[in-house]
C-alpha cells in the first residue's frame, strides 16, 4: 500500500490557472473600456468649463468696452497680441482677461496642425466650428464654440463643426 504525503498536493493545477487567467482577461476587457470613457468625459468636461470662463471673459470685455466685442482678426491666433495688453485694441491676452492661450483639447494637433490648437477664428450665423482653427467665435450671437465637440452632448467629436 502506497501512503501519499498530504503536503506534496498543493500546487496549483494547469486547468486551474488557466480558468483564473481567462477572468482575469474577462475583467480587464470590461474595466479598461471605462477608463477610456473616462478620460473622454474628463476632456469634455475641460471643454465646458473652458467655454464658460471663455465665454464669460467675452463678455466682460465687451461690457467694459461699450458693448464692443473682441476683433478676433488682428493677428495669427486671433487673441490679441499679449504687447497690446490695455489698448482697447481687441486683445484678450495679457489683460486682466485671459493669461495664456487657451488650448481646446479636442483638437488633434496630429490631424489638424499644432499651431492651430490656440486659434480662434471669426465666423458668422450657423457656423459652430472649422477645421482651420481649435475655436471659433460666431458674430451672429457672440459665442465661442470649440471646433470638434458637440455641446449639446458633451462629446468630443470627429466633425469639426459640431
Amino acid at each position: 500500500m502506497q501512503v501519499r504525503n498530504p503536503g506534496l498536493n498543493r500546487a496549483f493545477t494547469l486547468v486551474e490557472i488557466l480558468i483564473v487567467v481567462v477572468i482575469l482577461g474577462i475583467l480587464a476587457a470590461i474595466v479598461v473600456p471605462q477608463f477610456t470613457n473616462a478620460a473622454n468625459d474628463a476632456r469634455g468636461g475641460n471643454i465646458t468649463t473652458q467655454l464658460s470662463t471663455l465665454n464669460n471673459q467675452i463678455e466682460l470685455y465687451a461690457a467694459r468696452n461699450n458693448g464692443q466685442y473682441p476683433d478676433f482678426t488682428d493677428d495669427t491666433t486671433g487673441w490679441g497680441d499679449p504687447a497690446d495688453a490695455g489698448t482697447d485694441d481687441g486683445t484678450l491676452i495679457g489683460d486682466s482677461y485671459l493669461k495664456g492661450l487657451p488650448l481646446n483639447p479636442a483638437w488633434n494637433p496630429s490631424d489638424n496642425g499644432g499651431d492651430a490648437a490656440y486659434t480662434v477664428e471669426e465666423v458668422g450665423a450657423g457656423v459652430f466650428g472649422s477645421e482651420d482653427a481649435a475655436w471659433v467665435f460666431n458674430t451672429d450671437n457672440n459665442t465661442l464654440y470649440a471646433s470638434y465637440y458637440d455641446e449639446a452632448n458633451g462629446e468630443i467629436t470627429g466633425n469639426a463643426a459640431d
